[in-house]
Order: C-alpha cells, then sequence, then structure tokens
C-alpha cells in the first residue's frame, strides 16, 4: 500500500484551492490544516474539507499542526518567507505556486534553500503535465515539424505575470537546450490595472530570442485579439517543415507537417486529475523514493527570469540581456526614435557600424 502524507496549505486562494483538490483527490495525502488572513476562506476551507483545521497566520498552524508537505499558494512577495519558515520544519516536500516569488533574485533564493535540503519539490504549471501538451512536447523534440523557428503566444485577458509565465514556462519546455539570449517588451499601463494582488499591463508584447535565434513572441492583455475568435489562448508553433497550433488547456492540437499536408486536428483523451493533482502525485511518488528531481523548479525559475527581465525592459526602454544577475541598466536617455536627427549630441551613425557589431 502507497504511504499517505500529511499536508497543509498556506492560502485559501485560487492555487491554494487547487492545491486543496488535488491533494485530496490524489489519495496520496491527508489535508490536515489550512491558512488564509480571511475569514470568509477560512469558513469556506472548513465547510468544503470538514475536519482540516484552519488558521490566520503560517507560523500558527506551523506550529500547531506540524505536516510532511507544505503547498505555499499565497501571492508571490510572501512566497520566500513562508518557504523558509516551511522548510524549517523539516519536511518531507513542498509546492510553491507560480510564480516562484515576484523577483528572479528570491526566486533563486527560495529553489537554492530547497534544493540545499535536497527536498523533493514541484511547482504546478499545468502543461508541463496535461497529456496534449506532454504529447506536442514529445512531438517538438521528435522534429515531427523540423527545427523550431517560433513561438508565438496570443492571450486574453491575463498579463505576464500570472498567466504569461505559464506559456513562458512551455516555452522553455519546448527548447530545453537553447537558453534565451536577450528580452524585450512593452506594456500599456493606462488603466491602472491590478490582478492577484500586483500591479499589471492592459496590453503587452514580450518578445524573447534565444541563442539560437528562435524567437518567442507573446501578445498578453484585456483586449488581445486572438487569431480564432472563440479561444481565449493560442499557440502557433512554427518549425522548419510544419505548424502545430494548440489552445491552452484544450485537450486537442491542429498538426500540419509533410505526413499531414492539409492539416489534421488531433483529439488526445485525457487520463484525468487536474494538473495539481498531477504535480502533487508526482510530488509523492519522488517522496516515496527519496528521490528529487528539480526539472520544473528550474524551469519555472528560468520563467520568472524572462518575466522580469520584460518588465525590466518595459520599465527601462531598452534589451534586457540574459542571465538578468549580469544585466546592466543603461543610461536614460531622450532618445526618440522616428524623430529627425539634430547632428549633435555624440550620436553614433548607424550606416558605419562595422559588421561584427550587428546582432
Amino acid at each position: 500500500m502507497e504511504p499517505v502524507y500529511t499536508a497543509t496549505v498556506v492560502g485559501a486562494g485560487m492555487g491554494g484551492k487547487g492545491s486543496m483538490k488535488g491533494l485530496v483527490d490524489s489519495g496520496r495525502f491527508c489535508l490536515v490544516g489550512v491558512t488564509d488572513w480571511n475569514q470568509n476562506a477560512r469558513g469556506w476551507v472548513e465547510d468544503t474539507y470538514p475536519g482540516t483545521r484552519t488558521f490566520t497566520t503560517h507560523t500558527e498552524m506551523f506550529a500547531a499542526c506540524p505536516s510532511d508537505v507544505v503547498c505555499v499558494s499565497t501571492w508571490p512577495p510572501t512566497h520566500l518567507e513562508v518557504t523558509l519558515d516551511a522548510v524549517a520544519q523539516g519536511l518531507k516536500g513542498i509546492l510553491v505556486e507560480k510564480p516562484l516569488a515576484d523577483t528572479h533574485r528570491e526566486g533563486s533564493e527560495i529553489l537554492q534553500v530547497i534544493k540545499g535540503q535536497n527536498l523533493p519539490m514541484v511547482v504546478p504549471h499545468g502543461l508541463l503535465v496535461l497529456d496534449h501538451s506532454r504529447e506536442i512536447l514529445d512531438l517538438i523534440h521528435e522534429g515531427a515539424i523540423g527545427a523550431l523557428q517560433l513561438v508565438e503566444i496570443q492571450c486574453r485577458g491575463w498579463d505576464i505575470i500570472n498567466a504569461g509565465i505559464h506559456w513562458l514556462n512551455y516555452a522553455i519546455a519546448l527548447l530545453p537546450d537553447d537558453p534565451g539570449d536577450f528580452v524585450m517588451a512593452t506594456c500599456d499601463t493606462s488603466t491602472r490595472t491590478f490582478r492577484d494582488g500586483m500591479q499589471v499591463e492592459t496590453l503587452a508584447v514580450t518578445y524573447v530570442q534565444t541563442r539560437s535565434g528562435v524567437r518567442v513572441v507573446m501578445n498578453t492583455g484585456d483586449y488581445t485579439r486572438i487569431s480564432e475568435k472563440e479561444k481565449g489562448v493560442l499557440f502557433r508553433l512554427q518549425g522548419s517543415s510544419g505548424v502545430i497550433e494548440f489552445y491552452g488547456w484544450e485537450s486537442r492540437y491542429k498538426l500540419l507537417n509533410s505526413s499531414n499536408p492539409h492539416g489534421v486536428t488531433v483529439e488526445v483523451e485525457s487520463e484525468g486529475g487536474s494538473s495539481h493533482q498531477r504535480h502533487l502525485v508526482n510530488l509523492a511518488e519522488m517522496i516515496d523514493r527519496s528521490d528529487v528531481d528539480y526539472t520544473v523548479p528550474e524551469s519555472s525559475l528560468a520563467a520568472l527570469e524572462w518575466v522580469e527581465a520584460a518588465y525590466v525592459s518595459a520599465r527601462h526602454k531598452c534589451t534586457v540581456t540574459l542571465p538578468l544577475s549580469e544585466f546592466v541598466q543603461p543610461e536614460e536617455n531622450d532618445w526618440d526614435p522616428g524623430r529627425p536627427y539634430s547632428g549633435s549630441g555624440g550620436c553614433r551613425d548607424g550606416r558605419k557600424l562595422p559588421p561584427e557589431s550587428r546582432k
């Protein structure tokens, strides 16, 4: 019989609810405690999962209700503090919601601490475990559409950090041996929108170029127009000899290649279970084996680096080279592209650049 591990959840929002359901549905965990500062959220937990203890702070819960596994499902700026307190308990495993933190530096610290304890860890990026998206990853890696050249992402109603990190994480999984070289982005902030506790943009375009030259272009925002009108998300993967299109969480995709010159829509049967449940089962199996695999957490940290680089680029109107930790922000200037050149100011003539300087 498989062992059952006790589990607690910090945060009863969308991510926390996903973890609670995944824990209970998996059969591998016993949900013993949940923390949330909001009384209504705690009441919902008590009604939905009778017998589960609720607390107002994670420190109170950790002291009164220690567990084998902790799911960190609070808003990103609190992840580091909660994770450090959770790890100090002497856990068997941990789930940290995406994004790992609100900055790449804090996300790196979280992962470093967890790795230092050799602690099994998962980050619930759904596209890494769902059947159709796993099948697409296999097709890309097997060369079904030739060499991948362009990853185009269209997403309506969301933003770079809250949903875009999922999409960029998947792009990283598509290109496991081809890290990002630089990021450029522009963001419309005119509506002063916030979502899930974070200030976000109204519309944005994020552009990433990998070291081999693959382009990742992501359009996100409240009013993004999707090429297929009934969809809220669209991925278009352009290869040297074919194209794959799919629609985020929908369990189907379109394939156009030499074997399917007129294109074919493939329906993928799901084995069942939410993405949180699948990640949590993976976590239980890592604990069972006394083994760890940090592939997903590392890809999540890389996606957070792209996200933060996009915001830095938009904020300072510059290209952000990777790794972000080595990026040096250029001095602010008043250069306004599209205006006539005044003929002075110590500027450079683009007609006279040496070939090796043109990247």
